[in-house]
């Protein structure tokens, strides 16, 4: 049974199934095979290019849409007023969809006023073309802006977040405000796979490193993951990590990793929140 995050009367499963880089058949057909073995968050956007093939794999899937909990995001250049109306617009006719449940601001950007592009996104909501507002990759300056001076309910923000990524600080503001915090690259691209002390507790648990570090997200307060799978072993791997739980000792361990590697350029962004 996946977890789930009661985020501001939202049910959000803890763990999604990300498409960053999916494309075409192989997408949709790996969207319908996640949602077949139980994932209920999926996660795209409008700069993947892949929303037609995400909804064809909801759709071929047979679940209920009201069952899922859909994800997309508008790209840097259209967030002006009017291009984050027709942006929603156009990603949820190739999603085949009359909403989504959660649209981010994919990236802040410094041309365009915060206020602006969130007066767009609360007017989606009123029409009930969106259920919540989100954002990705905001540091506290900037959720603390959306929050306290536009006055605006985040759900979530979407940053990296991986054993080897500290983000305490975005967590700490999120969780005092109610905001859930989606972790994408949550396996570090696979770095977690070689790591000799992530391998030392997959051994104890008689699971993968992959499945370790995907636990040690979930099992933290008010944080989701995302990862992508493009084959169907490694989509059903990640989500098989709640048939066990760490300890103290694994915790302790993991948290003792080195916390300054990110894997993201942010050179484009704003300055991320030191640690």
């Amino acid at each position: 049974m996946v977890k789930i995050l009661d985020i501001q009367g939202a049910s959000l499963p803890a763990l999604g199934f990300g498409t960053w880089s999916l494309s075409g058949s192989r997408c949709r057909e790996m969207v319908c095979y996640a949602i077949e073995l139980g994932y209920r968050h999926i996660d795209t956007a409008t700069i993947y290019g892949n929303e037609v093939e995400v909804g064809q794999g909801i759709a071929a899937s047979g679940i209920s849409r009201d069952e899922i909990f859909l994800v997309t995001k508008v790209w840097t250049n259209n967030l002006r007023f009017k291009a984050v109306l027709s942006s929603a617009e156009e990603s949820l006719r190739r999603l085949d969809t009359d909403y989504v449940d959660l649209l981010l601001v994919h990236w802040p950007t410094r041309s365009v006023p915060l206020s602006e592009t969130l007066d767009a996104m609360s007017e989606l909501r009123s029409k009930g073309r969106i259920r919540h507002v989100g954002v990705s990759n905001f540091n506290v300056a900037l959720m603390r802006e959306a929050v306290e001076v536009h006055g605006v309910k985040l759900l979530a923000n979407q940053v990296e977040y991986h054993p080897y990524l500290s983000q305490n600080r975005v967590l700490d503001y999120a969780r005092s405000r109610g905001i859930t915090v989606t972790a994408y690259s949550p396996v570090a691209k696979g770095r977690v796979t070689r790591d000799p002390a992530l391998k030392r507790i997959a051994r104890k648990h008689g699971k993968s490193a992959a499945q370790v570090a995907l636990r040690w997200l979930i099992e933290q307060d008010a944080v989701s993951a995302i990862p992508k799978a493009g084959d169907p072993a490694h989509c059903r791997a990640n989500i098989e990590i709640f048939d066990f739980e760490l300890d103290d000792e694994d915790r302790n361990e993991i948290d003792a990793l080195p916390k300054q590697n990110r894997i993201t350029d942010m050179s484009s962004g704003y300055a991320w929140d030191p640690d």
